[in-house]
């Protein structure tokens, strides 16, 4: 069985990782399909979840390798965010054509289908910022993402025209994106290019893998410190897939520690403390919008990776 949507969008189906092993199916749930608590709660009273094909209550305990399928409802059509506070989301440069986030784990960059938890749109929005209208209702201002399990800077257009050019800046890639991450093993050589194709998993459609015929995808990378186990590589991106740091260090047999969907070795992400991947946007770098001007823009890695290197350093 492959982890699937219906063509409803209402049948899902993953395998438990090993990292939520002994986990309450509602636990195991909410992490696995972006749920709350009380939604996964519900579906599994209603008798809409099971585990191995065999319906499970909220308090049930899973088992890695096991398969969890939940009957979800119809997912709506996803909504501008309403204004709520996100904590932890810090503006590091304000001006009247764009706003430098740096955003705290846990927060998705704006509304989507099935995500009921924070959003940075909707943190700016109760912050009383103004962003711009363009693009999608659910996007607007929002020219580049991060994962919901990633730190670090995002660029938020304000104006109009700052989206036209941001949009075109990330697309002729004269945006600096730089990031960091915690890698098992020893990457060899330890300074290089990854270019290979992403595309969709060809089996499980919630992940992305390297695939023939995929999207061009290029990552350059240096490893700046070792450890026994892990190494802490800079990365600067040539394009921006969707999960293209960590497809293609797991490609190599090096996902970044704690990253359990793609392959991660959750016993070492439990002694460093780590509760999801290590990869933080650490750099941005951009044309201003109106004049052209560089800017650039650091973010010091939060306390869960930096206490995670404070560990690694110690044993070392």
């Amino acid at each position: 069985m492959d982890g699937v949507t219906s063509s409803a969008g209402q049948h899902r189906a993953l395998p438990v990782p090993d990292g939520l092993e002994g986990q309450r199916v509602d636990q195991a749930l909410s992490r696995l399909f972006g749920l709350s608590r009380s939604t996964a709660a519900d579906l599994a009273d209603a008798g809409d979840v099971l585990l191995d094909g065999r319906v499970r209550g909220k308090g049930d305990r899973v088992s890695g390798g096991a398969w969890l399928e939940v009957e979800l409802p119809p997912p709506p059509r996803a909504q501008p965010a309403d204004p709520e506070p996100v904590a932890g989301l810090t503006v590091v440069h304000d001006d009247d054509d764009i706003l430098v986030v740096d955003k705290p784990v846990g927060v998705a960059a704006h509304p989507s289908p099935g995500w009921e938890g924070p959003t940075v749109v909707g943190g700016l929005a109760a912050a009383g910022y103004r962003i711009a209208t363009s693009g999608a209702a659910e996007r607007q201002g929002v020219v580049h993402r991060l994962d919901v399990g990633t730190t670090g800077l995002m660029v938020v257009a304000k104006s109009e025209r700052a989206y036209t050019a941001l949009k075109a800046a990330f697309k002729q890639r004269t945006v600096d994106k730089g990031y960091a991450a915690l890698v098992q093993g020893h990457p060899d050589p330890s300074r290089g290019t990854i270019d290979a194709p992403i595309d969709r998993h060809p089996r499980h459609d919630w992940k992305f893998a390297v695939v023939q015929g995929g999207r061009p995808s290029v990552t350059h990378y240096e490893v700046v410190e070792a450890f026994p186990a892990a190494s802490l590589v800079d990365i600067r991106l040539e394009t921006g897939r969707t999960h293209q740091i960590r497809v293609h260090f797991a490609a190599l047999r090096h996902p970044c520690v704690g990253d359990l969907t793609y392959g991660a070795d959750p016993t070492l992400a439990a002694r460093l403390g780590v509760p999801r991947q290590w990869l933080h946007a650490a750099r941005l770098g951009t044309p201003h919008p109106a004049d052209g001007h560089w800017m650039e823009f650091t973010s010091p890695f939060p306390p869960d990776l930096a206490g995670a290197l404070d560990i690694l350093r110690a044993e070392a």
